[in-house]
């Protein structure tokens, strides 16, 4: 069986297509968010797991959670997924559709894992400092992780950037034993 992410690459391509065409890259990024947790409550995954629901009552159960904040293309794109037995793949098809969006728009999206809360003025800094190395606009998710000790990780793209206390200290306990 093929993974999740290969599956969900065609969905969301088309429509990166469709919005990034109608000048909505904003307006899908919101939908496709709803759709996604939407589809994380366990509840109505039980439901749609049935094999013996129709794909339009599956369908329709997301677009009336959505009413209001879906466009007409929106429940299309529901209604296609829901015909292919595909509605389990939003979050992932999200996920594609941002990485889309974001290459589009010159963002690179950055975890950053620290010990300790920080200040909106040193994320900004770091930001501001990864912005300057990248080349391109950083958005950045702060993470805690107590673990570190000390200092940061920072996941940025396919880079790792550990600068915590525990890689300093793994590194020195490397440099010992050899």
């Amino acid at each position: 069986m093929a993974e999740p992410s290969t599956v969900a690459r065609p969905y969301a391509e088309a429509v990166f297509r469709l919005a990034d065409g109608a000048a909505r890259l904003r307006e899908w990024s919101e939908m496709l968010a709803a759709l996604a947790q939407v589809s994380r409550n366990e509840q109505l995954r039980a439901v749609i797991a049935d094999p013996n629901l129709p794909a339009a009552k599956a369908a329709g159960l997301f677009i009336t959670v959505l009413t209001g904040r879906l466009t007409g293309e929106a429940e299309n794109f529901v209604r296609v997924l829901a015909d292919n037995g595909r509605l389990d793949l939003l979050p992932e098809i999200r996920v594609r559709y941002e990485a889309l969006k974001n290459e589009r728009e010159g963002v690179i999206e950055a975890e950053v894992h620290s010990a300790f809360e920080l200040s909106e003025a040193q994320l900004a800094d770091l930001v501001a400092r990864l912005e300057k190395k990248s080349g391109r606009k950083v958005k950045a998710q702060l993470r805690l992780d107590r673990e570190l000790i000390g200092g940061v990780k920072i996941v940025l793209g396919d880079k790792v950037i550990d600068g915590s206390a525990r890689a300093q200290l793994g590194a020195l306990e490397a440099a010992l034993k050899a």
